[in-house]
């Protein structure tokens, strides 16, 4: 993927490098372009791009003037430390809007919505090889739960299921809190992590997922919920949705 940056300050434009570069192998970051002059002589001349990263208020202007002078195609996340300008950056071709100063976890979400609406709006090929491979191994014994990548600071971290005792739900993010009282931002949806973890995990309800190792034992809490006590130190309880009960205590029980 192509990704060209639009962004006056210097430091922050080389922040924003440092961060998409870690992200993904597949990201090339084509061009940084620090003013609307440029931007439009740019967009005239380059080859075209799959993704536009672009601060809003430029030096010499506002930068949905690049957008109205050229004819770019490409999905566009608008950058800045103002959010007035958000429903001109919906109209200008927006996917996303990250205010500064950037987080990682937002960058990540960010380029994250874009390769959901890129494989939403553009079929993918099929790769017979996967599909062989998926078919033949359906009838081979199931493997043990294995890792999945965190971004930490200037890091990405591959964490084991085996070292992580409860996935939940903190605002915008989703995150996990390992047995050694780490934490960390998971770039994946709750629903698909209970898919990764399989039994291992249990949904007790919207926001937790937790591991079975992490469960010492549950006790009544009202009528048809539990509370789940944990073999860690956590700072909140972790009580069981009413429709879940029965699943979770034959959970519970299994070896």
């Amino acid at each position: 993927m192509n990704i060209v940056i639009i962004e006056d300050e210097l430091l922050t434009a080389e922040d924003l490098v440092d961060i998409i570069s870690q992200i993904g192998h597949d990201i090339h970051i084509s061009a940084v372009l620090h003013s609307v002059k440029d931007a439009i002589r740019y967009f005239n001349e380059a080859s075209p791009v799959d993704l536009i990263f672009s601060d809003i208020q430029l030096g010499d202007g506002i930068s949905f003037e690049i957008f109205r002078e050229t004819r770019i195609k490409a999905p566009i996340i608008f950058c800045t430390a103002y959010d007035e300008y958000a429903l001109d950056a919906i109209k200008s071709n927006g996917i996303e809007y990250v205010l500064k100063p950037f987080a990682v976890g937002s960058i990540i979400k960010a380029i994250d919505k874009y390769y959901q609406l890129k494989r939403h709006f553009v079929p993918a090929e099929i790769d017979y090889g996967k599909l062989i491979q998926s078919i033949t191994a359906a009838a081979k014994p199931e493997k043990e739960a294995g890792s999945i990548l965190v971004y930490y600071k200037d890091k990405i971290l591959p964490i084991g299921f085996d070292e992580i005792a409860l996935f939940y739900i903190e605002g915008e993010f989703v995150r996990l809190h390992c047995f050694n009282g780490r934490s960390y931002i998971v770039n994946q949806a709750l629903d698909e992590l209970e898919q990764l973890a399989k039994g291992d995990f249990f949904r007790v309800n919207r926001q937790y997922l937790v591991n079975r190792r992490a469960v010492i034992d549950a006790n009544h809490y009202q009528p048809r919920k539990y509370v789940v006590n944990l073999s860690i130190p956590y700072k909140e309880f972790l009580v069981v949705s009413k429709n879940r009960t029965a699943a979770f205590l034959q959970w519970l029980t299994r070896k």
